[in-house]
C-alpha cells in the first residue's frame, strides 16, 4: 500500500512540474511541433524579406527559423521585435558580422542576436542536466563545434523511457523532433512571451 501511495505521489508530482507552465508556452511548443510536417531543407543563405513579418522561403530554413516561425504562428513577429531592439541599442547586440548597423533581413536568424533578445527581454533560465527543468515552449541554446551555435524550442513530447524532453529543431535535417537536449553543450536557456 505504501508503495502504491508512492508511486501515486511521483506521478502527481512529476505531471505538475509538467503543467506548471502556462498555457502560452504549451501552445508555443505545439505550434512549433506543427512545424515538423513541413518539409524544409537546410539553407543559411542570406534572403531580402519583407517587414515585418518577413519570412525564408517556406522549404527552406535553419534553426533560427524554427524558433521564428513558431512565434510567428502565436502572434509574435520576432523579425519586428528584434529589429526595433537593435535600432535602438544596437551597442548591446554581438558584432560577430561585423556589422555598423542593423539589417532586418537576417539579425533575427542569428543565434547569437536572439540569446541577447531573449536575455533582455524573457527569462533567463538555468542551465544544468536536469531534464525536468526543461518545460515546454523553453528555448535553448547550444555550443557546436568550430564556434557555431544552434537553438531549439522544448516539445511537449518526452524521449522513449525517459524525462528528458525532446527538441524541435533544424540541425541540417529540416524542421524535426528530436532527442538530442543534452547532445551538445548548453549555453542558453531561456522563456519568452505571454
Amino acid at each position: 500500500m505504501k508503495l502504491k501511495l508512492l508511486h501515486i505521489f511521483s506521478l502527481l508530482f512529476l505531471s505538475s512540474s509538467v503543467f506548471a507552465q502556462t498555457d502560452f508556452y504549451r501552445a508555443l511548443a505545439d505550434s512549433t511541433l506543427t512545424l515538423t510536417n513541413q518539409q524544409v531543407i537546410y539553407d543559411p543563405s542570406y534572403f531580402r524579406l519583407d517587414y515585418p513579418n518577413g519570412d525564408v522561403p517556406a522549404n527552406k530554413g535553419v534553426c533560427t527559423d524554427v524558433v521564428i516561425r513558431a512565434y510567428r504562428k502565436i502572434g509574435i513577429d520576432l523579425q519586428k521585435e528584434v529589429h526595433e531592439d537593435m535600432k535602438a541599442h544596437f551597442d548591446l547586440y554581438p558584432k560577430n558580422w561585423g556589422l555598423t548597423h542593423p539589417d532586418k533581413n537576417i539579425d533575427h536568424r542569428r543565434v547569437p542576436n536572439l540569446m541577447t533578445f531573449f536575455g533582455r527581454y524573457g527569462k533567463t533560465l538555468s542551465i544544468n542536466e536536469n531534464p525536468t527543468n526543461y518545460q515546454p515552449g523553453d528555448i535553448v541554446c547550444w555550443q557546436l563545434s568550430g564556434g557555431m551555435t544552434h537553438i531549439g524550442i522544448v516539445s511537449t513530447k518526452k524521449a522513449t523511457d525517459t524525462l528528458r524532453p525532446m527538441i524541435i529543431h533544424n540541425i541540417g535535417s529540416g524542421q524535426v523532433l528530436e532527442d538530442m537536449l543534452f547532445d551538445f553543450k548548453i549555453i542558453g536557456h531561456y522563456r519568452y512571451g505571454e
